[in-house]
């Protein structure tokens, strides 16, 4: 079993915490065999820093493109079997890779493995929601209603990325819930309940804090799926159900903010799922 790993950090304007990613993935007890940094169009020196402090890192420059496109250049300049992602704000302890390459050689039939969590908001650590719990196994239901998986806390390998065809690049928010969403259907999920990254939260320049309406993004990610040919027929309609509840939740809030036509859009898509529903 090939167990090289490739670790894959999208980084823009995020100097300042991104050498705190960096020492995390350096400080691991099984070190990766390749550690890339694909800077998404960076203008405060990232790519001086990244040659001063880390000149073993590949690093790759793009134009500002958004994260899944990043992500997806890393997968492209990378030859690893496995991919594992960290976000430029989040930092893994040092036994991440060490037990996730150990837990996938004890269960080899698994093409995903992620871990628990430690929530940092504002400096503070915080307790997670329950909503927010993560789970292994089969989790196709537990990814409908929001992310179940940090892309920080998750390594796949290279093999299910080509299959599933790696972030979605039209979405600009939300991409990590349409590749769960596509993962998730076809496999079963291997989790490491242990807490093996921090994630830090609370900063301006999170994709949650850039976006209203995040479930705009997730309603698309539930049509693409819907369109394609993955699924059953229980996760269809159990799919379906989620868009139909995450539309009527968008509709109102297009009707408060007087967005005559997304209102609209969202009523359009209500109707066409509710009578998709009926015919099943």
């Amino acid at each position: 079993m090939n167990q090289s790993i490739a670790v894959i950090i999208p980084s823009f304007n995020r100097k300042l915490t991104l050498g705190r990613a960096l020492d995390s993935v350096y400080a691991q007890t099984r070190p990766a065999n390749e550690v890339i940094v694909v800077d998404d169009g960076s203008t405060d020196g990232t790519r001086e820093f990244v040659a001063e402090h880390y000149p073993d890192t590949k690093y790759i420059f793009q134009d500002n493109s958004g994260v899944s496109a990043a992500r997806n250049v890393g997968i492209e300049n990378s030859s690893a079997a496995w991919i594992a992602f960290l976000d430029s704000d989040d930092e893994w302890l040092p036994q991440k890779l060490e037990l996730q390459i150990s837990a996938i050689v004890d269960k080899p039939s698994y093409k995903i493995v992620h871990t628990n969590e430690i929530w940092i908001r504002n400096g503070v650590r915080v307790n997670q929601m329950n909503k927010h719990q993560k789970y292994g196994g089969f989790i196709f239901d537990r990814c409908l209603p929001i992310c179940a998986i940090s892309p920080s806390s998750a390594m796949l390998s290279r093999e299910l990325l080509l299959e599933v065809g790696g972030f979605d690049e039209s979405l600009p928010a939300c991409e990590d819930y349409d590749l769960w969403l596509k993962v998730c259907c076809r496999y079963s999920v291997l989790f490491i309940d242990q807490p093996l990254l921090k994630k830090y939260g609370g900063h301006d320049d999170q994709l949650s804090s850039k976006y209203w309406g995040m479930d705009r993004f997730r309603v698309k990610a539930l049509q693409n799926i819907l369109a394609g040919s993955s699924l059953k027929a229980e996760q269809a309609q159990i799919a379906r159900a989620t868009l139909i509840k995450k539309c009527k939740i968008l509709c109102n809030g297009a009707a408060k903010r007087g967005r005559s036509e997304d209102q609209q859009h969202y009523r359009e898509l209500i109707a066409m799922h509710s009578s998709d529903q009926q015919e099943i």
